[in-house]
């Protein structure tokens, strides 16, 4: 279906139209989740040079290609580049929305779990706390988004043996 919807897009509209772009990031996203990695890669990359052309590197729609772009990298191990995504996405999110809007805090937690996952500790706690605060401001203490982060915080506190920290 999303095959059949970008040809129709690309005929009508060309392939740099949002509309067409919005369905080649909808592909990446399909191909991603079936572990398609090379051409979710593509098709992320396709939307991304595309958004920039159509709306500039700090629009919203052009930080959700990046930040998908991050989330892609980080699941391949390829963690340079997905700082480097998260990065740029965080620093376009808090000019568009503010430190406090939740694709923000979801960028911040993103990059929790990258330092994490590379051993820098004190960098993912420090994502960790920063997200959590802003969860529990925008979300509420009870909210999931909220909760998964006090549970990263917790498996990261179990991780350096800080058994009553990770408790709490």
């Amino acid at each position: 279906m999303f095959r059949r919807a970008l040809e129709g897009k690309e005929k009508a509209w060309g392939p740099e139209h949002p509309s067409t772009l919005g369905t080649v990031n909808n592909l990446g996203l399909l191909y991603k989740s079936q572990g398609k990695m090379a051409e979710a890669e593509a098709m992320y990359r396709r939307a991304l040079e595309g958004n920039e052309k159509a709306w500039g590197s700090e629009h919203t729609s052009t930080l959700d290609t990046v930040n998908s772009l991050g989330i892609l990298y980080a699941d391949q191990g390829k963690m340079a580049e997905a700082e480097a995504m998260y990065r740029r996405a965080l620093e376009g999110y808090k000019k568009a929305w503010g430190l406090e809007h939740t694709s923000t805090l979801n960028t911040v937690n993103s990059l929790g779990i990258l330092y994490a996952d590379q051993g820098k500790m004190a960098e993912a706690e420090a994502m960790y706390r920063r997200a959590l605060e802003g969860y529990e401001k925008a979300l509420g203490p009870e909210h999931r988004s909220t909760l998964d982060t006090v549970n990263n915080l917790g498996v990261l506190y179990a991780n350096q043996g800080k058994m009553a920290e990770a408790e709490a």
